[in-house]
């Protein structure tokens, strides 16, 4: 029987509540009242009212915790060495295009350390989740990351700029998408990046990279890549911090592949002369 602590335990249970009322709205998406947060970034009223669902259970549980809220903001507690870390919808843009691939992503940190993820595909039915030195979970199954070692058989997972982001960005990403392309067996753009961590952590993924992801966005997943036996790193191969550009994550065999293969995408070129 798997025992989950006390705090797993008002993650998820705030992860559910707020899964219900989402597949709720999300049966009536084309009704929803949306709002811009700026170009190709949306938010909804099915968003903000999630995020209300899962800081009012985690208030309740353990009021002394400090919160993390993609749209709220941040907010300090009582005790400043704990902190919950909370998107409530990622992949708003899915969500609004009637595309069943969203999910809700809860960390849990004490100290400036990731204890604890819940990452919740209520579509699906499918609950990620781990805790430090615990191993990862997908419902009651444990998973792990893959064991391919080539990476001419990997699918990667990735994100593609869009509109509002820097020039650069999307210059960075078509040299690396096009180094993916030569070199592996397959690129998804799936466009939840707490879903595309999980599924490497299940093995459905090999690899993942993306650049510009906030905490709310990744907290939750390095967690469940990590208990899955999956490596994460920046795309010089340091560790990742929340203040890093850039995401790379993948199983213990191919992961220092993709950092050489994202890292060798973008560098200058070599001097003619």
């Amino acid at each position: 029987m798997l025992i989950r602590s006390a705090v797993l335990n008002v993650m998820t249970k705030a992860a559910q509540k707020a899964g219900r009322g989402l597949v709720r709205d999300f049966g009536e998406v084309e009704h929803l009242q949306v709002s811009r947060k700026g170009p190709g970034d949306f938010v909804s009223t099915a968003d903000k009212k999630a995020e209300r669902t899962i800081i009012e259970e985690i208030e309740k549980a353990r009021p002394e915790a400090g919160i993390l809220a993609e749209e709220s903001g941040g907010k300090k507690g009582d005790d400043p060495d704990k902190r919950f870390i909370i998107d409530p919808l990622d992949g708003t843009t899915n969500f609004l295009h009637g595309l069943p691939h969203w999910a809700i992503s809860i960390g849990y940190e004490e100290r400036g350390e990731l204890i604890a993820g819940v990452v919740y595909d209520p579509v699906k039915d499918e609950l990620f989740w781990a805790e430090r030195g615990k191993g990862a979970y997908v419902n009651d199954r444990r998973i792990r990351v893959s064991s391919r070692q080539n990476l001419t058989e990997a699918v990667l997972g990735t994100g593609i700029p869009h509109i509002g982001h820097d020039t650069d960005g999307h210059v960075t990403f078509q040299r690396r998408l096009q180094a993916a392309m030569h070199n592996t067996a397959g690129v998804r753009r799936w466009g939840t990046a707490s879903l595309d961590l999980c599924y490497v952590a299940a093995g459905r993924f090999d690899g993942f990279w993306e650049r510009g992801l906030k905490p709310w966005d990744v907290a939750a997943g390095i967690v469940i890549v990590k208990e899955a036996g999956g490596f994460v790193s920046d795309a010089q191969g340091r560790a990742y911090t929340f203040q890093s550009s850039d995401l790379v994550v993948g199983n213990d065999s191919l992961h220092k592949s993709v950092v050489k293969l994202i890292k060798d995408a973008t560098k200058p070129p070599a001097d003619a002369s």
